[in-house]
Order: structure tokens, then C-alpha cells, then sequence
């Protein structure tokens, strides 16, 4: 093995393997941390048992330490405990911050004055609530790594693009999808947006589009959207309708052809008898669950023989539904 053979080194090497690592593993950690071969086997020994004092399983540690081994090297008071305490106050619910943890070992890594708190700053300038905020980074406990500078306001600049830089707009579509701060403006998010405008998505559309459903704008045009959006196409739908569909219910642009959009087309058509324009003014139809409400419910009106339009089959929950249509008392 290519490994220091001073007295640390051995030290360390042994609680390597006595934690379970095999050879290849932990050359593969001391590669990656050349810090490693200087550091005590108490300081390992006593961060690993902070890091299980935390809820993270035990089982799970290996993994952390292979992605991070830097976390072993770190002083328990001076780094690990207050990264963790401060994280500790931005979780709502038990086990965020070991899951956070577990996701992305290198959050561990990271200064609290020269990254957290700059990051934490940088999101309720732009309306974030302090809520919220912890939601953001234990959900993409990656954010920590990203460079505000290069890298967020790159993406704020993108969103205030679209227009959503008036009333803490662009904080939260932030919120409901973090993750989109990973993607790059130019490689995915600008190309996706100029797709939806090609395909007859007006401002105003776009606007409610990146609010009600960001991800859209993370997914990629050519192996997704389009696929999607030639599908409608052949299915009858005219542009205008499926930029109306799409400003409704965006995930229609991302669910499966196969499993989800053409089981729906063929039922509406060849087992209900509707049109495709029906659909168009009634986007909801997408959102219904194939067998558990479009099936039920249009074997109920077949049933009793109720003849509606497919807005008033589907406006409504289930109970409201059977009041409805007088399915019960």
C-alpha cells in the first residue's frame, strides 16, 4: 500500500480498518486528503463519534468519509460543532441536518462566517423568509459550495430576466426548487426558456411557469420538452392550446409519454368518446390519477347515465364529486 509508514500514519491506517475500510478505500481517502497521513487517530475516532452523536447511522458513515475525508482532519470545537449547531437552527424537523450531512458530506467542510452566514445574507436579500431558509439549504445542502458571486446571481440575474424581480418573486421560486441553482443559466436554463417561448409561451406565462413549477425550466429541451411537445402535436392539440396547457399544468412537458400522457389521450378518446379540444379547456384532466379518478368517475356517470362536460367531471374532489352527481345521500 502506498502509505506514510511514520507513527500517525500507521495510527490512522488502523482505524481505517478497524472501521471496516478496505485497502483500496483507504488509499483511494489518503489520495484525496493528503491531510490525513499528519492526523491523530483520536481526533478520527472523536469526530466519527460526533458525526454518530448527530443521528447520522453508522452504517452510512464510510460512505461520508470516502466523499469527504477532510471531515476526519477537522477540529471538533473549532469547525464540525458550530457548522452543525448553526445548521441545527435552520432545521425544523428531526434528522434534517444528519440527512443534509449525509447528502453532502462537504457542507461540513465550509466556514459558518465566510460561507453560511454570506449565503444566508444573499437569500433574504432577496426576500427568502427566515423559515424558509433552512428548508433551502438542508434540502441542496450544496448551495454552501456555490460561489455567489459566479454562480447565484447568475442565476437571479436569469430569473429577473422573466420578470420576476418585483415582490420577493425571485425568492420563492428559490424556495420551491433550490436545486435550480445547480443548473447552468446558459447550458439549461436561458435554452429551456427560449424553447417555451418558441412553442407560444407569452411573458406573463412564462412568469407563472417558473413559479408554480421551476423545475420545468431545469429540464433538458431536446430529451424532454420537445419529445413531449411533438407528442401533443400529433396528438390534435393546436400550439396555442398546448402553450394553455402548459401554462396550467407544466409537468405536462415532463411526465412519461408511455406511462402517463397516452394511457390518459387514449382512455379520453376511445373509452370516454371526448374530444381533444375538451381537454385543452380543461387541464386538470392531466393532473387526475388514471385509474383511482378518471376511471372511477366515468364509470359512475356511465352508471347513471350522466351526460357532463369533462370540466364538470373533474372540477371538484371526490366527496364534492359524489354530492355532485348524487352518488350519496
Amino acid at each position: 500500500m502506498e502509505m506514510s509508514t511514520s507513527q500517525n500514519g500507521s495510527s490512522i491506517l488502523w482505524f481505517f480498518r478497524d472501521k471496516g475500510f478496505d485497502d483500496k478505500t483507504i488509499n483511494y481517502v489518503f489520495k484525496r486528503c493528503k491531510r490525513l497521513q499528519g492526523v491523530e487517530r483520536e481526533r478520527a475516532s472523536e469526530n466519527w463519534a460526533y458525526l454518530k452523536s448527530i443521528g447520522i447511522q453508522e452504517r452510512k458513515l464510510p460512505h461520508i468519509i470516502t466523499k469527504c475525508p477532510k471531515i476526519l482532519t477537522l477540529g471538533l470545537n473549532e469547525k464540525l460543532a458550530p457548522m452543525v449547531e448553526c445548521l441545527t437552527t435552520l432545521g425544523t424537523k428531526p434528522h434534517e441536518v444528519a440527512s443534509a450531512i449525509t447528502r453532502f458530506p462537504h457542507i461540513l467542510s465550509h466556514s459558518v462566517e465566510e460561507k453560511l452566514c454570506p449565503l444566508l445574507a444573499f437569500f433574504q436579500a432577496l426576500g427568502v423568509p427566515e423559515k424558509q431558509l433552512g428548508r433551502m439549504i438542508l434540502l441542496n445542502p450544496r448551495l454552501i459550495s456555490y460561489s455567489i458571486e459566479s454562480k447565484l446571481k447568475e442565476t437571479v440575474d436569469f430569473l429577473a430576466s422573466l420578470g420576476l424581480a418585483k415582490d420577493g418573486m425571485i425568492g420563492k421560486v428559490l424556495v420551491k426548487h433550490p436545486f435550480m441553482m445547480g443548473y447552468s443559466v446558459v447550458n439549461r436554463l436561458r435554452p429551456t426558456s427560449e424553447f417555451l417561448k418558441s412553442v407560444g409561451l407569452k411573458e406573463l406565462d412564462l412568469q407563472m411557469v417558473a413559479v408554480k413549477f421551476p423545475e420545468l425550466l431545469c429540464r433538458d429541451v431536446n430529451k424532454i420538452l420537445r419529445p413531449n411537445f411533438n407528442y401533443l402535436k400529433r396528438c390534435g392539440f393546436e400550439d396555442g392550446q398546448i402553450a394553455a396547457l402548459v401554462t396550467a399544468y407544466p409537468p405536462i412537458l415532463i411526465k412519461s409519454i408511455k406511462n402517463s400522457l397516452e394511457p390518459r389521450i387514449k382512455f379520453l378518446v376511445e373509452v370516454m368518446g371526448r374530444q381533444i379540444d375538451e381537454v385543452a379547456e380543461c387541464p386538470d384532466f392531466f393532473r387526475h390519477g388514471l385509474k383511482k379518478s378518471l376511471e372511477l368517475r366515468h364509470k359512475l356517470l356511465k352508471q347513471k347515465n350522466v351526460d357532463c362536460s369533462l370540466s364538470e367531471m373533474l372540477n371538484c374532489n371526490a366527496k364534492k364529486f359524489q354530492i355532485k352527481f348524487g352518488l350519496i345521500a
